[in-house]
C-alpha cells in the first residue's frame, strides 16, 4: 500500500530527518558532533575556505556555536571516531560505516574507479605498490613526500605520479587519513591508522553492505526517490534498483507518493513528522539537506546552484552562496567571506527568495552575527548587491 505524503509534510520529514527543528544544546561539543555525523551519516569535505571549509557547517547549522575542535578531534584525533573515504565525494563518515564500503574498496583495487586513476592503476602498479612498501617502512607520509614528477596541465594529471600513487591507494582503503596538517592529508596504512576494533570487523558481502547503506540513507533523509537514495553514498544504479526492492519487500522501506513528485518516493520506518519545524540556519552549499539540487526544488520549490566554478559575469547569485533556512523555508541566500585580516564576514550579495518574510532580514542578521562569532570575526560588513542587502544593512545599524 502506498502512503500519500503532502510536499509539506515530506518537507517536514525531510528537515526532522536532517536534524532541525531541535533546540540546539546549550553547550554543543564532540559527543554533539559524533552523534550528528552519525545521524547525518556522511559529511562532505570541499578544500574552499572562502568563509570556512564546509565539512565544519552542518553541524554550525544543527548545533549551533560549537568548537570546531570538537569536529577536529572526531575526525583526526587520537580517538577519533570518523574516517575519510569517497562516501558522498570526498567525505567523513563514521567508523563503523568503514566495513560497509569495503566492497567500493575491492572494486577500485581492481580497476573500477574514476577514469585516470584506473589508467595509472593498470600501468603503474608497480610503482603503486612501491609507494605502498615506502608507507609501511616509513611511517605516516604527505603528497610532499612523493612529489617525484613534473606537472603538467592542470587537472588529475597535473599530479606527480606520487600524488597519483597515493590518491589510488586512498581509493582502494590501502592507505587512509591518519591527521591533517592544515589542510593537507597525512596518509597512513589503514590498519595503523583506524582502531583495531574496526579493522578486525568481518567485511559483509556486497548486498548486506549496500542494504544497509540504503537503510542509513532513508533515515537520514526520511523521505526520499530511488534516485536520493542512489546519490546520498553514490550507489551504483543497478544495485540501488535491487536492494530497495529488497527492503520494500522485507518491510524496511515503505512506498510512498509525494505530490508534485514525479517519482516514486520511499519512506523510512519511524520517520518522524513534526507538526511543525521552526529555526534559522545559514547552509553550507554543500550540506547533506540541499546537495541533491532536484532534491532541493522538490522539497523547497527553490533552484540552488553552485556558481564557483562559473565565470563571474555570469553568476547569479555570488560565488560562495549559502542558502538560508528559516523555520520550513528556503527565504534568502548570501555570497559571503571571511576576511580574516580585517576581521569581518563580509555579504558580497543577499537576495530574497519568494518565501521570504518581514522578518527573513531581522532573522539572518542574527545568524550572520552567530556564524561572524563563531568564527572568531569581530563584525559583519554588507558590502554587496542583492533586493535584501538594504533591508539587510539596517538590521545591522
Amino acid at each position: 500500500m502506498t502512503e500519500q505524503i503532502s510536499p509539506r509534510t515530506a518537507r517536514r520529514i525531510a528537515l526532522s530527518a536532517q536534524g532541525f527543528g531541535r533546540t540546539p544544546p546549550a553547550a554543543p561539543g564532540p559527543k554533539h558532533v559524533r552523534d550528528l555525523v552519525r545521524k547525518l551519516g556522511v559529511v562532505q569535505i570541499d578544500s574552499v575556505n572562502v568563509v570556512t571549509r564546509t565539512h565544519y557547517l552542518p553541524a554550525f547549522s544543527r548545533l549551533g556555536d560549537y568548537p570546531r575542535e570538537a569536529l577536529e578531534a572526531e575526525a583526526w584525533g587520537a580517538r577519533r571516531n570518523l574516517f575519510e573515504y569517497w562516501g558522498h565525494e570526498a567525505s567523513l563518515l563514521p567508523l563503523e560505516l568503514q566495513p560497509l564500503l569495503r566492497w567500493r574498496m575491492a572494486r577500485a583495487e581492481a580497476g573500477e574507479m574514476w577514469g585516470g586513476l584506473a589508467r595509472f592503476g593498470r600501468e603503474r602498479r608497480d610503482y603503486i605498490d612501491g609507494v605502498l612498501k615506502e608507507i609501511e617502512r616509513r611511517g605516516p607520509v604527505t603528497g610532499g613526500d612523493f612529489n617525484d614528477a613534473p606537472r603538467g596541465a592542470p587537472g588529475w594529471w597535473s599530479w606527480s605520479d606520487g600524488k597519483r600513487a597515493l590518491e589510488w591507494l586512498f581509493w582502494a582503503g590501502m592507505i587512509t587519513t591518519k591527521t591533517r596538517r592544515g589542510f593537507e592529508r597525512v596518509y597512513d596504512l589503514t590498519e595503523r591508522a583506524l582502531p583495531a576494533r574496526i579493522i578486525d570487523l568481518p567485511t559483509p558481502d556486497e548486498a548486506d553492505a549496500q542494504r544497509e547503506l540504503i537503510r542509513r540513507s532513508a533515515r537520514a533523509m526520511g523521505v526520499a526517490t530511488m534516485a536520493d537514495l542512489r546519490d546520498y553514498y553514490r550507489l551504483p544504479l543497478a544495485e540501488t534498483k535491487a536492494r530497495v526492492a529488497e527492503l520494500v519487500e522485507a518491510g524496511e522501506l515503505a512506498p510512498a507518493s509525494v505530490k508534485g513528485w514525479r517519482q516514486a518516493a520511499y519512506l523510512a520506518p519511524g520517520a518522524r513528522t513534526p507538526r511543525t519545524v521552526t529555526g534559522a540556519s545559514l547552509l553550507s552549499p554543500f550540506d547533506n539537506l540541499i546537495w541533491a539540487r532536484d532534491r532541493t526544488e522538490r522539497l523547497f520549490g527553490t533552484r540552488v546552484r553552485l556558481e564557483i566554478y562559473t565565470p563571474a559575469h555570469k553568476r547569479t547569485h555570488g560565488y560562495y552562496v549559502l542558502p538560508f533556512l528559516e523555520d520550513e523555508a528556503i527565504t534568502a541566500r548570501v555570497d559571503l567571506k571571511s576576511d580574516r585580516q580585517a576581521g569581518v564576514l563580509l555579504v558580497q550579495a543577499a537576495w530574497r527568495e519568494p518565501d521570504a518574510t518581514a522578518e527573513t532580514a531581522a532573522h539572518l542578521a542574527g545568524e550572520l552575527r552567530r556564524m561572524a562569532g563563531w568564527l572568531g570575526l569581530e563584525g559583519i560588513e554588507i558590502v554587496g548587491k542583492g533586493d535584501l542587502a538594504e533591508a539587510l544593512a539596517r538590521e545591522q545599524e
